[in-house]
């Protein structure tokens, strides 16, 4: 483990907490306008769309959805099989530990409330004890069904572009949209994609599911380490070139680079991309709108200004550009009124503080 000095180690926490924290700003500006059409966006908003956050169906401001909670979830799984190596010398559990919390999340979306852990294996860790995140905000098919099928990817498997068994056709956003937290050991980039890509099998089996999955992870990993976005992006569509059937990402991140380069963003480009309901075109929106948005700001409003899964989208820009500028950069007067904030920032800091132990701080 690289020793860092303190404004180093300052920067590593502010990028993972901005990573977590920009994912639920970018969640709560585009949960509202989810399954709008940009038609009706602009009729109900204006000829902009949204330009911060708005309230959603019951007049409330800065809900997040599972595409929040998901990422608390691998976090808090991931850390877990982090502290089993440096404790116990266990590896190799990352994938059981990230099901296992997994399972905590599936337990809020059929649940009215935390309930006692009763000794049961998985009901542990702190984070199924917060009413708030006990919401049922239309979660993904695919997740809720994987996760009822009792099925731990092997970890030592190579990642071939062969089909998982569970949803083995289905490669719904839900795999991309968690991820990110796997980019925060210092295990190298490989490590985080393989990682990312495994635990995404969990619930989706094609391919294009899992290799967006580790593309965000890996992407995360270069950012949180001070890489700027373009040379990330690079470094990783050069990481997936070396793994069979990665073709479709890669082709949506190309995509995604190339139109960024061709002037400000709109919606009408983020609509040639798709509509993000499937993995690789929700990363190629989140990519596009961070590239070619001219502000933080700017770019989170691309991301869910669109036809399409906003909400998925605009989570997913949120983590690259709050690991990229870390937390202090984030909208302030969108986060100081987003869901959960505090619990997000708690997550991030015990997670830095893990990798790194000087990089504890206080949640705000």
């Amino acid at each position: 483990m690289d020793q860092l000095s303190p404004p180093e180690l300052a920067l590593f926490r502010s990028r993972i907490r901005g990573c977590l924290l920009g994912g639920a700003i970018g969640d709560a500006l585009g949960n509202p306008v989810e399954f709008l059409s940009l038609e009706r966006i602009r009729a109900s908003y204006g000829p902009t769309g949204i330009t911060g956050l708005v309230p959603d169906g019951d007049g409330v401001i800065g809900r997040v959805t599972d595409d929040t909670q998901m990422p608390l979830f691998t976090a808090e799984g991931y850390r877990n099989a982090h502290v089993r190596a440096r404790t116990e010398g266990i590896w190799g559990a990352e994938t059981q530990l990230v099901r296992e919390a997994y399972l905590r999340w599936l337990e809020t979306q059929q649940q009215p409330g935390p309930r006692p852990a009763a000794g049961v294996g998985h009901r542990t860790g702190w984070l199924r004890d917060e009413d708030w995140l006990y919401a049922q905000r239309a979660p993904g098919n695919a997740c809720l069904s994987g996760l009822r099928v009792v099925h731990v990817p092997n970890p030592q498997h190579a990642i071939d572009g062969s089909p998982g068994p569970v949803n083995p056709e289905s490669k719904g956003c839900g795999t991309v949209m968690r991820s990110a937290p796997f980019g925060f050991p210092d295990q190298g980039p490989e490590r985080a994609f393989v990682t990312a890509a495994h635990c995404a099998q969990i619930t989706h089996g094609h391919p294009t599911g899992y290799y967006a999955a580790g593309a965000l992870a890996a992407m995360t990993y270069f950012l949180v380490r001070g890489e700027p976005l373009p040379a990330a992006l690079t470094r990783t569509l050069e990481l997936l070139a070396r793994h069979a059937g990665h073709e479709e990402t890669t082709s949506a991140l190309r995509s995604a680079a190339d139109l960024a380069a061709d002037g400000p963003a709109s919606p009408e480009k983020v609509e040639t991309l798709g509509g993000g309901w499937v993995a690789e075109e929700a990363l190629a929106i989140a990519v596009y709108a961070a590239l070619a948005g001219t502000t933080i700001s700017a770019a989170l409003l691309a991301s869910v200004n669109h036809s399409g899964d906003s909400d998925s989208t605009g989570s997913i820009c949120g983590n690259i550009l709050g690991a990229l500028h870390g937390d202090a950069d984030l909208p302030h007067h969108w986060l100081a009124q987003v869901e959960g904030r505090a619990v997000i920032a708690t997550v991030a800091d015990d997670f830095a503080a893990e990798i790194h132990p000087g990089a504890s701080g206080h949640a705000s």
